[in-house]
């Protein structure tokens, strides 16, 4: 385990996005496991901006996103093809046949995770997988549980992770209750793994992430019996982290 202590938000995000443009220009072809959420904005941010300094080319590059909601058609503004496609797919040279989410709307769910698991299998392993963290310890949207998922799965969400999303939603329109996310074997099977965490709410989870023990209640917590894993953190975030 790496830890790379960042000053702030802008800090972590520089650092990170470093990280994923060697390992793009190291190997052009590249598997990156992408996450969403309001902690890797910035990340991507830089990348586009990278790109259009002719300093990065997606041309070759695949990309595996971590999950979908349930019930969002990929042009819904909270989707998280339309996040994709907003801040990274759509300002950088990427084939869109390259990129791959689950499909919130498949009318055979079960199906929708074997068939992701299989893309999964056909272009892996991921070669860099970057992850944000909830509050509650979640990774993707595997949420505390008793047992570790393994494959990919649809997850009913925890109340904190659709409070936290609920400000991502105008006010009075549901927030999803259901998730397709990949499950923890395909990440813990990424050659790199990348977890970027900002904040003093994240604070107690990265915490029992780094320091506590190996339990599905928290679920980031199998992340440290990665081989290769590299924390990117500002000073909130690593508060309670000795």
């Amino acid at each position: 385990m790496r830890i790379i202590r960042a000053k702030d938000y802008k800090d972590m995000s520089e650092k990170a996005a470093s990280i994923i443009w060697a390992q793009m220009l190291l190997k052009k072809n590249s598997v990156l496991g992408l996450a969403t959420g309001g902690t890797v904005l910035g990340i991507y941010e830089i990348l586009c901006e990278k790109y259009m300094e002719g300093e990065l080319d997606f041309s070759s590059v695949k990309t595996l996103n971590l999950d979908e909601y349930v019930g969002l058609e990929g042009r819904h503004p909270q989707s998280y093809r339309h996040y994709m496609d907003k801040n990274l797919f759509e300002k950088v040279n990427i084939l869109k046949n390259n990129t791959f989410l689950p499909n919130g709307l498949a009318e055979d769910l079960k199906r929708e995770c074997k068939d992701y698991d299989e893309t999964i299998r056909q272009l892996g392993p991921i070669d860099l997988q970057l992850l944000g963290l909830g509050r509650n310890g979640h990774i993707g949207f595997n949420e505390p549980d008793d047992h570790f998922e393994d494959n990919t799965h649809v997850r009913r969400l925890n109340e904190t992770t659709i409070k936290d999303n609920s400000r991502f939603f105008e006010m009075g329109e549901e927030v999803p209750k259901s998730a397709i996310t990949m499950g923890i074997k395909p990440i813990m099977e990424s050659k790199a793994v990348l977890l970027a965490v900002s904040g003093v709410e994240k604070a107690k989870a990265l915490k029992a992430v780094l320091n506590g023990p190996v339990t599905p209640s928290v679920p980031g917590s199998i992340l440290g019996k990665h081989e290769n894993l590299i924390v990117v953190a500002d000073l909130d975030a690593l508060m309670h982290v000795g």
